[in-house]
């Protein structure tokens, strides 16, 4: 049967929604074809012009499109374009992490072609380097395995063969044994205007000069575990990335990431050595971590610690490795992790459990939520840690969120934040809880005290319950605090009344340039 002309001009997503169905009802394509070959074999597509179809390079005929939404028991108008819901043409695999995926259909406008021409476009309006956006990528990257890198892993326990509180002299012995030798050179820190206007103090901790010199920083030898840490990176280069000798700074403050020292600020073209090099970054940090803190000791420390803050000291590493690697070697995958220097100056970011950012990299805004842990510690500094139970409105339902979160001052003199958090909806409902409804509940008693409130005895024993099972210790302490109401902007804020009345027009606007 020929095929219709109006199927033809209305097949835009029709690909998309057939191959999410089939994953969602976890089929692959030969179970497809295979019952369709059953309802009627005359029309019923074959493998290859299955995948053909999924891809959008050819349109099913009538006949055919009957058969396929017989199998999944839809109306063949479903298929066609006709105001798409969002969630049925949304990637099943654009949700890994708990980040939300993007629609990239129709496929003729997401081609490969039309992208590499929108991409840089995109990125000079904007203003967005193009190291900036490689960065982007890979912490995108990171999200959607939810920190699993085992190859990396290993490589770092096959240098440090496991062992946790590796000494300064350990790390550097293992330097020596790779060809690599330490010297030690006088820096200052030096006041520095990053992209956003704000002023900071950048110090550089280290750098490395080819073919294998590693020149410290000697104010690090009042810093032993950034010491450690930044042993620990040059090592991973030199394993990770064998000879190649990169000439690079490692910096705290205004920029904390490899830098080639030769090159000038990275324009907007994307090009492969941004992608190179901010990969090298990602790799290298992550071998750092994983090299100071092995996965299974690690993990039975935490285990035997409650997961506090200060296992940091036991292990002989900062809070923010420690941190960081709660979010890898934790059983439960649904963390974030924040390092905050303030409004507009995140450091580094994990969401494996896609909570959505009060604030980003890119550009400041106007009304950032100032109920966030994080936001507070930075408005106004404490000793010691704390914990806070949140609720936060995430694609329109209400998660129940705990942080633990730690105030520090870098080498350089700048005042951040460290802040762990997970999310504990999954943990609620892997109980036998409803935690939409429990979620829902709460948000009600929140709004009903002004934004926050004593968390009601009966949702405190659902979540103690968890924090008993995910042995972590801070949600307890959390959940004997009040629980609070945040949002990402002014613009959604969920208080009665608002703390941001007259934000919702204001919110389009910015504080501060694009960068």
């Amino acid at each position: 049967m020929p095929l219709s002309k109006s199927l033809i001009r209305q097949s835009h997503f029709l690909g998309t929604k057939v191959r999410n169905l089939r994953k969602r009802n976890h089929l692959t394509m030969e179970d497809l074809s295979a019952r369709c070959i059953r309802i009627n074999p005359e029309y019923a597509p074959s493998v290859s012009y299955l995948s053909m179809i999924e891809r959008g390079k050819r349109v099913p005929s009538i006949d055919m499109l009957e058969v396929i939404a017989e199998v999944f028991q839809k109306d063949p108008a479903w298929f066609l374009d006709n105001e798409p819901e969002q969630e049925e043409i949304t990637p099943v695999k654009g949700n890994r992490g708990g980040i939300s995926g993007m629609a990239l259909e129709p496929s003729f406008l997401f081609s490969n072609d039309i992208l590499q021409i929108a991409i840089p476009e995109m990125l000079s309006q904007t203003g967005i380097t193009g190291r900036q956006f490689a960065h982007l990528l890979i912490r995108a990257h990171q999200e959607s395995l939810q920190n699993h890198f085992p190859d990396l892993e290993r490589a770092a326990e096959d240098v440090g063969l496991k062992r946790l509180n590796l000494s300064i002299e350990d790390l550097i012995d293992i330097a020596a044994n790779l060809g690599l030798r330490v010297q030690w050179v006088n820096r200052t820190p030096k006041d520095v205007v990053d992209e956003l206007g704000v002023n900071a103090k950048q110090l550089v901790t280290s750098f490395f000069e080819p073919p294998g010199t590693i020149y410290l920083n000697e104010i690090l030898k009042a810093y032993p575990t950034r010491l450690k840490y930044d042993l620990a990176v040059y090592i991973g280069h030199r394993i990770l990335h064998s000879e190649e000798g990169l000439k690079s700074v490692l910096s705290v403050g205004q920029n904390n990431s490899w830098e080639d020292a030769t090159q000038a600020q990275s324009a907007s073209a994307l090009n492969s050595q941004d992608i190179l090099q901010a990969w090298r970054d990602f790799e290298s940090s992550f071998f750092a971590g994983a090299l100071l803190c092995p996965k299974v000791p690690f993990r039975q420390l935490l285990d035997r610690c409650g997961y506090e803050i200060d296992v940091h000291k036991r292990a002989g590493v900062s809070p923010s490795v420690a941190m960081r690697r709660m979010t890898v070697v934790s059983p439960y995958p649904h963390w974030h992790y924040f390092d905050a220097y303030g409004p507009g100056k995140l450091k580094a970011v994990y969401r494996g459990n896609g909570i959505p950012l009060p604030w980003g990299n890119m550009r400041m805004v106007n009304d950032p939520c100032q109920h966030w842990a994080v936001f507070r510690r930075l408005s106004e500094p404490q000793n010691g840690s704390s914990a806070q139970i949140s609720i936060l409105n995430v694609g329109d339902e209400p998660r129940i969120y705990c942080c633990e979160s730690i105030n520090m001052t870098d080498p350089a003199g700048n005042n951040r934040v460290l802040c762990a958090g997970i999310d504990l909806n999954p943990a609620i409902d892997a109980q036998g809880g409803n935690a939409l409804e429990i979620a829902s509940e709460l948000k009600r008693s929140c709004v009903e005290g002004g934004g926050s409130v004593v968390i009601p005895h009966g949702i405190k024993k659902d979540l103690q319950t968890v924090a008993k099972i995910l042995n972590i210790n801070w949600i307890e302490r959390g959940i004997e605090g009040e629980a609070r109401l945040i949002c990402s902007r002014g613009a959604v804020c969920p208080r009665k009344p608002s703390c941001y009345e007259g934000c919702q027009d204001a919110e389009k606007e910015q504080v501060g340039n694009i960068v």
